[in-house]
C-alpha cells in the first residue's frame, strides 16, 4: 500500500474511532485501589517464574526463581512501595469488600516486614523441602509439555539448576556464617534426596530411567513432534542432565557433607539467634492470634486430655478391654488395619481414597452453595523423595484449570497411613478440605488476585482440620473405627501445640518430643519421629491446625445458639469461604458482620 494511502486511513480512523467512543466515566475509590491490587500483584509474580508456572502462566517459563538475598531485598524494596501508595487511598470511600482488601494488604506487608529480619532463620535445605527435592518434583508436577516449545523450556529449567544451586549454596554458606546450621538428624535424608535424583539414566548408564528422564520422555510422547525432533530433544535433555544438573547435585553434596560434619544435635528456634523474639513472630504469623507459646502449649494439653476422653468412649463401644494405651498397641500391630506393603496394597489404598472422595463429592451440594469447578487427583508421592516427605499434602489447581489439584498421600511405608484414617486424611486434602477450599478461593468473583491466591495458614489448615469433624454429622465415619481415626489425626494437632511449643519455647530435646507423642498418640515409630523432625525445621507451622479449627467451630457453635432453627450449614460455610482465607481476627469480624444481618431478617 502507497505510504500517503495509509497514512491518510489511519488519520481517518483515529477520527472515527474518537467519534464513536463516549466520554470516560471517573473512577471510584474502589475501583482505583483494585487497579492498584493488580498492579501490586502482577509486580511481585513477575518476581516468581515459578509461582507463575504454577497458576499456569507460561511466562519466563525457562528459568527457577532468582532465591538470591537481592532477590528478597527487591521484594522488600516493592512492599514497601506497594505500603506507600496504598496510604494514598481514602479508606471511608472504599465500599465493605474494598476495606476489607485494603486490611488483608497492609496486614501481609506488615508482616513481611516483621519477618524480615528473621529471612535467614531457615534451613534451605531440610527433609521437609528444598530445591533438592523441589527441582524434580516441580519439573514434573507444575511444567507442562505441550508442544516443542514447553519441551525447550523444560531442557533450559534443567540447566538454569546450575544457576540456582549457586544460588542455594551462597544462602547456606551465609547461613553457616550466622551459626545458622540444620539439626544433624537432617543430612542423611536430605543427602539420601539429593543422590537419588542424579541416580538411574543417563547418570548411571544401562539402569532404569532417571525420574526427570521418565518424565520428559512420557511427557513429550503425548506431542505431536516428529522422529528428529523427538530425538534431538531427548538428546538435549541428556546433554543437560548430565553436564548441568548433575555437576549442580555433586556440588551441593559435597557442601551438605562438610557442613553435617558442623552439626549438632540441639534442637528449637531458641538456639538461633535472637531466637525466642524469631519464634514469637512465627506464632503471632502463623496462627494470626496473639497467643503465647505457654497459651498454646496449656491449650494443646487441654485437647489432648478432652480427646482421649472420646477416644475412651470408641474403645469402650468396640469392646477392647485395656486402657487407653493398650488400644493404641493393639491398632499398631493388628494387621486388619493396614494395606499390604506391595504395589497391589498402594493401589488399593489410592483407589479406595479416590472412592471416598467420590461419595463426598456427592453430598457437597447439602452442605454448600460454592462448589469448587477444578478437578482433583489423589497420587502417591514420587519415590526419588517419599522416604522424607510428609504423609499427605495438597498442591492447588493451576489459574486457567489446566492442571488438577493433587492430593499426594505418602505410601513408602504402609503401617503409617493405617486403613482406619483414611477417610479424615482424604476430606482434610481433598473434600471438603484443601481442595474445595482453594479451589473455591481460585475462583471467587470480583476479588484481587493476592486474597484469591494467597493465603493464612491458620485459615487453611484450621478449615482443613475442620473438614475431617464436619463429615461425622451426615452419615460419614459408620465404622466406629475410622472415628477413632478422625479423633487420632485431630488429637495429632493437638499434640503438635505441645510439641512444637515444648521444643522452641521450653527447650524440649528431639527425644522428648517424641517421647510425648509416644506415649499420647496411637502412632507408628517412624511416623513420630518424622512428624517430630517436621516441627524442629518449620518453627510455629503445625500450630495453625488446631487453633485454625477451633476459631471456626467457634464461630460456628455462635451461629447455631444465636440462629437456632434458622441456622443454613450451607450458608455458614459459604460465609466462611466467599472472602477467601482471612487472619483470624478478621474472619470473627466478618462472621459477627454477617450474623448480625441474619438476626435483623429473622
Amino acid at each position: 500500500m502507497h505510504r500517503k494511502l495509509r497514512t491518510g486511513l489511519i488519520a481517518l480512523s483515529l477520527i472515527v474511532l474518537a467519534a464513536c467512543q463516549t466520554p470516560s466515566q471517573p473512577q471510584t475509590e474502589t475501583e482505583r485501589l483494585n487497579a492498584f491490587f493488580e498492579r501490586a500483584f502482577q509486580e511481585n509474580l513477575a518476581l516468581s517464574p515459578q509461582r507463575m508456572t504454577a497458576l499456569g502462566i507460561k511466562k519466563e517459563y525457562d528459568r527457577f526463581d532468582d532465591i538470591s538475598d537481592a532477590r528478597n531485598q527487591k521484594r522488600m524494596q516493592l512492599a514497601e512501595k506497594n505500603l506507600a501508595e496504598l496510604k494514598t487511598f481514602d479508606f471511608d470511600k472504599l465500599d465493605k469488600e474494598a476495606q476489607l482488601s485494603y486490611q488483608i494488604f497492609e496486614r501481609q506487608i506488615a508482616d513481611q516486614k516483621a519477618a524480615f529480619p528473621f529471612r535467614f532463620h531457615n534451613f534451605p535445605v531440610n527433609q521437609m523441602f528444598g530445591a533438592q527435592a523441589e527441582v524434580p518434583s516441580f519439573l514434573i508436577n507444575m511444567h507442562r509439555i505441550d508442544n516443542e516449545a514447553d519441551a525447550r523450556a523444560y531442557i533450559s529449567r534443567v540447566r538454569d539448576t546450575r544457576r540456582l544451586f549457586g544460588q542455594l549454596r551462597d544462602n547456606i554458606s551465609e547461613r553457616e556464617k550466622r551459626g545458622i546450621i540444620p539439626p544433624k538428624f537432617v543430612f542423611p535424608k536430605v543427602l539420601s534426596d539429593a543422590r537419588n535424583v542424579i541416580t538411574g539414566a543417563p547418570f548411571d548408564q544401562g539402569k532404569e530411567p532417571s525420574a526427570l528422564l521418565a518424565d520428559f520422555t512420557a511427557k513429550i510422547g503425548k506431542v505431536e513432534l516428529d522422529t528428529a525432533t523427538r530425538e534431538a530433544l531427548l538428546k538435549d535433555l541428556n546433554q543437560a542432565l548430565v553436564g548441568d544438573l548433575q555437576p549442580a547435585y555433586q556440588d551441593l553434596i559435597t557442601l551438605i557433607e562438610g557442613l553435617e560434619k558442623k552439626a549438632s544435635t540441639r534442637v528449637g528456634a531458641w538456639t538461633l539467634p535472637d531466637g525466642e523474639a524469631f519464634y514469637r513472630n512465627q506464632l503471632r504469623q502463623i496462627t494470626t492470634t496473639h497467643l503465647t507459646a505457654d497459651e498454646i502449649h496449656q491449650l494443646g494439653l487441654a485437647e489432648v486430655k478432652r480427646i482421649h476422653q472420646d477416644m475412651n468412649a470408641i474403645r469402650e463401644k468396640v469392646g477392647y478391654k485395656g486402657n487407653l494405651k493398650q488400644f493404641f498397641a493393639h491398632l499398631l500391630q493388628d494387621d486388619r488395619f493396614y494395606y499390604e506393603q506391595s504395589p497391589a496394597g498402594k493401589e488399593g489404598y489410592l483407589r479406595d481414597t479416590q472412592a471416598m472422595i467420590d461419595r463426598m463429592h456427592g453430598e457437597l451440594p447439602e452442605l454448600f452453595g460454592l462448589l469448587p469447578k477444578d478437578k482433583l487427583q489423589v497420587k502417591a508421592v514420587e519415590p526419588f523423595r517419599e522416604k522424607s516427605a510428609e504423609i499427605g499434602f495438597y498442591n492447588s489447581p493451576a489459574m486457567d484449570g489446566s492442571r488438577p489439584g493433587i492430593f499426594y498421600v505418602n505410601l513408602w511405608d504402609m503401617r503409617q497411613v493405617p486403613k482406619y484414617e483414611m477417610e479424615a486424611l482424604a476430606y482434610h486434602e481433598g473434600v471438603p478440605g484443601h481442595h474445595l477450599q482453594l479451589s473455591i478461593s481460585q475462583q471467587l468473583k470480583g476479588l484481587p488476585k493476592f486474597r484469591r491466591f494467597g493465603g493464612f495458614t491458620a485459615f487453611i489448615e484450621g478449615w482443613g482440620l475442620y473438614s475431617e469433624y464436619l463429615p461425622k454429622a451426615y452419615g460419614f465415619y459408620k465404622d466406629p473405627y475410622s472415628d477413632f481415626g478422625r479423633l487420632s489425626m485431630e488429637l495429632w494437632r493437638a499434640c503438635r501445640l505441645v510439641v512444637d511449643t515444648g521444643i522452641h519455647a521450653k527447650r524440649w530435646t528431639r527425644e522428648e518430643g517424641i517421647r510425648f507423642l509416644s506415649e499420647n498418640t496411637p502412632a507408628d515409630e517412624g511416623e513420630i519421629i518424622k512428624a517430630v523432625e517436621r516441627y524442629i525445621v518449620m518453627p510455629g507451622q503445625a500450630t495453625a491446625y488446631k487453633i485454625g479449627m477451633l476459631k471456626i467451630m467457634e464461630l460456628r457453635k455462635t451461629a447455631e445458639e444465636k440462629l437456632g432453627q434458622k441456622f443454613d450449614i450451607r450458608a455458614f460455610h459459604d460465609q466462611i469461604l466467599k472472602n477467601g482465607p482471612l487472619p483470624l481476627d478478621l474472619l470473627e469480624k466478618e462472621h459477627l458482620a454477617w450474623l448480625a444481618t441474619q438476626t435483623r431478617q429473622g
